[in-house]
């Protein structure tokens, strides 16, 4: 087992968290906070839009069923890299479309990815590449919110679903609840 991790931010944390909690090799997902200037910011505060932070998850994962680059592609598919500052409803910088490398082969890869991705949207993509920085769990009621809480939130059963059923369908193979 050659375990990994990766960090992305793309929009609503609850959403991408659902999204890899459904991909084979995946070990954990956490979501959390990164990017920003305040130590140890609150959802409330991330949420105000003035700490710079982005919601996101950091993912560890088995790099022998699932290559960083699979999962970028997976992240870059699920959710929309072309919308700046938002995804959906949610508007703000910290829903931004972001990727944070923990090493230059990383970025190296991040850059490929989206490279590959382009082609399969409208609209240039804005997904960024950003330094590693700090990483700030969030809150444990935001952890694992799909499997409990979101089940029964709204707007959780209006984006989820659709999210989930774009990576069953174009990533079948890496995908936990494919139908065979």
């Amino acid at each position: 087992m050659a375990i990994e991790t990766a960090t992305l931010a793309g929009g609503c944390f609850w959403c991408t968290e659902a999204v890899f909690n459904d991909v084979i090799g995946v070990e954990k997902v956490e979501s959390g906070y990164i990017g920003g200037h305040t130590d140890n910011p609150t959802y409330k505060q991330v949420c105000g839009g003035d700490t710079g932070h982005a919601e996101a998850i950091r993912i560890r994962f088995d790099a022998d069923q699932i290559s960083y680059g699979e999962m970028l592609d997976v992240f870059l598919a699920t959710h929309d890299p072309t919308q700046l500052n938002r995804q959906g409803n949610d508007v703000g910088t910290q829903y931004r479309s972001a990727i944070f490398p923990h090493s230059p082969e990383q970025e190296a890869e991040a850059k490929a990815a989206i490279a590959r991705a382009q082609p399969d949207w409208p609209s240039p993509i804005v997904t960024t590449i950003e330094p590693m920085a700090t990483w700030w769990p969030a809150e444990d009621y935001h952890q694992q919110y799909w499997d409990g809480e979101g089940q029964r939130n709204p707007y959780c059963l209006a984006v989820i679903p659709p999210k989930i059923k774009k990576l069953r369908k174009s990533f079948a193979n890496k995908a936990k609840g494919a139908v065979a």
